[in-house]
């Protein structure tokens, strides 16, 4: 079978979020053009769900962009969860992901996750660097919480907070930066960026990863995730977060972030918008 679902998430209302389009049976797809449809939809994840390979856990998902496979990303299990929701499953569900098992809760277009993979920090990339990959002055980056940071939950992000929303507004990137950076600190998203103000809980963000065809992502899930992890870690203390991303690109977000220890929950609604199938 090739039908298809595209939904829109981390959104309540149609034509916000983040697209993500779910192959709910991927058992006949051919492995070799897994990435060709990624591509072809251009969307920045696809997901592909198989038999889970423990008979106890609901499902397998695998997760691609339009350049590479992920192990791990935010709202393509969210998305995916709500999908499989309205097909008849969960509400409680463990998903097979490339970092392992997540549990998940999905039910009337609503869906959580919780992870409970280790933060990796990896780098601390140069601050004008980030500032000329971001297109704005290294003056506006604040680094009393924390610089710069590469970190991980799965799926790199450099994370870098911003002295204020006109700024984030204002950002523009630029590519050569990128390139740049990702030549001196490679990772799994080509120097990604998420940026962010802060204004107590909560956190308004953008993400850029154009070297993996996503100018601009308007939800990015594992990011949020990577942030609470990093907030919490730096701070000493469990946070609980709304960030709102996308606002800035017309397809405004709201994720939720809780951590309890080492233990990470990312929470967000989606809205169906499409159904289809492949006919080459």
């Amino acid at each position: 079978m090739r039908d298809y679902l595209v939904y829109d998430v981390f959104t309540n209302r149609p034509f916000g979020g983040n697209q993500l389009a779910v192959f709910p049976d991927a058992s006949n797809l051919p492995e070799a053009d897994l990435q060709k449809i990624a591509a072809e939809f251009n969307f920045s994840e696809v997901t592909f769900v198989y038999p889970p390979e423990d008979p106890e856990n609901t499902a397998k998902v695998r997760i691609f962009t339009p350049t590479m496979e992920v192990p791990f990303a935010g709202h393509p299990t969210i998305g995916t969860a709500i999908a499989l929701a309205d097909l008849g499953l969960g509400p409680e569900m463990v998903l097979e992901l490339g970092i392992g098992p997540l549990t998940a809760q999905a039910e009337a277009d609503a869906a959580q996750f919780t992870t409970t993979s280790e933060l990796q920090l990896i780098e601390h990339p140069d601050p004008a660097l980030v500032a000329r990959a971001l297109g704005t002055t290294q003056d506006a980056i604040l680094t009393t919480t924390h610089p710069p940071t590469m970190a991980s939950l799965g799926l790199a992000f450099t994370i870098t907070e911003l002295d204020c929303r006109d700024t984030l507004s204002a950002l523009q990137t630029d590519v050569s930066a990128f390139r740049e950076g990702n030549a001196a600190y490679p990772s799994g998203l080509d120097f990604a960026q998420f940026a962010y103000v802060r204004e107590g809980d909560v956190i308004h963000a953008r993400m850029f990863a154009p070297l993996d065809n996503i100018p601009e992502d308007p939800a990015t899930g594992s990011a949020c995730a990577t942030l609470g992890a990093l907030l919490a870690q730096v701070g000493g203390q469990d946070v609980t977060l709304r960030i709102h991303q996308g606002d800035d690109m017309g397809r405004p977000s709201v994720i939720g972030v809780t951590t309890e220890g080492s233990a990470i929950t990312v929470s967000g609604q989606a809205v169906k918008m499409k159904q289809g199938r492949l006919v080459y």
